[in-house]
């Protein structure tokens, strides 16, 4: 049985992985992109050129949109040569892109407006990068009603890992809210690995060694592994992941908190660094470039004088820092996505084995959604406040910047005032729903 023709819009890394695998799985693609040499590749890759917009949405039962953000959505669907008004009757449209659950829930509005409700709709935002893309093994996050669901189920099956297909309950708009609620993680993240890499260069450590202790310890996170050979390597150029991408997410975050009046401090202050990088000409750079904003120089280049003894004192508090910060990075996520009636068992899964992992959720992360009262290893907020206090501290004694960690220690400041400072440190969650 032949497979349907399969329309395909935004061939930029993510979006060409992702089609040249439908390629490679036997689907005739015709993809279409603004830029014509991205349109050649493809070509060259064995996909099917569409001349224009509406040329890859002719007699396409099955559409995907993979463009960057949400105003280029907006033009690719309902403008000029706008996909809409040719794709055929019935056809399945899935949006790919990372956008505002808002904006996915006026899209569907808009359908309905011009007369298209008969397109089966998906809010499908995707994660995993580029190789994941290729390998048709990323996360996809599905929200719509459940006939489009199933009708669109084979192809968000072919571009996803088998356990990575998330079929959020809650309809158009829920499957942004959860990419969302887990960008949060990965926002705060990326930037946390260079503000950990960036302190320990500032003491006088050695990065390889410092990044191997973070790697066995409960400050682990998967962007701070996975950015580290860039960062060392400072192979920056052009950016495998550029700053811009991670900053449009982070702003998407944002604005929505600031509609709900919802307090992000750890990802608005991370926000702010990467707002300041951009201005400094960082945009199209690796965001593992972020360690320029704590250290000047490669960070390879030091080399510690320091004895054993005050290695080891030197290193914990790189360590506390970072563990205290994603302490409360998770708190921060998890908060947002109660808030926004997000499935918290099915946010914690998604979470867990994709980019906004580290150590402090898988542990107290558990804690805060099972509604815990006692941490397992029995720190205490005040514990935890103490130790993020003393590398705060010495940070501001060596005029080092710890832009996420001064933010996570004004949040456990103001649980300490609620009274919570002789609760378990996953009781820091209760500083964000009070």
């Amino acid at each position: 049985m032949s497979k349907p023709s399969i329309g395909f819009v935004g061939l930029g890394a993510m979006g060409f992985g992702m089609a040249t695998h439908l390629v490679k799985e036997g689907y005739p693609v015709h993809g279409f992109d603004v830029f014509p040499a991205s349109v050649e590749r493809f070509k060259a890759a064995g996909g099917i050129p569409a001349s224009s917009l509406q040329d890859s949405a002719k007699e396409k039962d099955f559409y995907v949109c993979m463009v960057a953000s949400a105003p280029q959505v907006q033009s690719v669907l309902f403008g000029d040569d706008g996909i809409v008004a040719a794709l055929p009757q019935n056809a399945t449209l899935l949006l790919c892109s990372t956008v505002p659950a808002s904006y996915a829930q006026s899209v569907a509005a808009e359908l309905a407006s011009v007369g298209r409700s008969d397109i089966s709709f998906i809010d499908a935002p995707v994660s995993g990068g580029a190789l994941r893309a290729a390998a048709g093994t990323l996360s996809i996050m599905a929200g719509a009603p459940d006939a489009a669901l199933e009708k669109g189920r084979f192809l968000l099956q072919e571009m996803s890992d088998a356990n990575k297909l998330y079929l959020v309950p809650g309809g158009i708009g829920a499957g942004s809210n959860m990419k969302m609620v887990h960008q949060v993680l990965a926002g705060i993240h990326i930037l946390g690995a260079s503000e950990a890499q960036g302190f320990a260069a500032r003491l006088g450590l050695d990065a390889v060694k410092t990044a191997e202790a973070i790697k066995s310890s409960p400050a682990w996170t998967w962007m701070h592994e996975n950015r580290l050979q860039r960062m060392l390597d400072e192979d920056w150029h052009p950016g495998a992941s550029a700053l811009t991408i991670i900053l449009k997410d982070v702003g998407i975050i944002t604005t929505s908190a600031r509609q709900s009046q919802f307090p992000t401090p750890l990802c608005s202050t991370a926000e702010q660094v990467y707002l300041s990088a951009l201005l400094q000409g960082y945009g199209p750079v690796d965001d593992s470039s972020m360690v320029r904003q704590y250290f000047a120089e490669p960070i390879t280049k030091v080399s510690s004088t320091k004895s054993e003894e005050e290695t080891a004192e030197a290193l914990q508090l790189v360590l506390d820092m970072m563990e205290v910060t994603n302490l409360v990075a998770a708190a921060e996520a998890i908060s947002f996505a109660r808030y926004l009636k997000v499935d918290l068992k099915q946010f914690y899964t998604l979470v867990a084995d994709a980019a906004g992992a580290s150590r402090q959720f898988m542990t107290k992360g558990l804690e805060i959604i099972e509604g815990l009262g006692q941490d397992v290893n029995g720190e205490t907020v005040d514990g935890a406040t103490s130790r993020l206090e003393k590398a705060v501290q010495k940070a501001r004694d060596l005029h080092c910047p710890l832009n996420l960690g001064n933010a996570a220690l004004s949040v456990l400041f103001m649980a300490k005032k609620s009274g919570l400072g002789a609760e378990g440190s996953a009781s820091v969650v209760k500083a964000f729903e009070h």
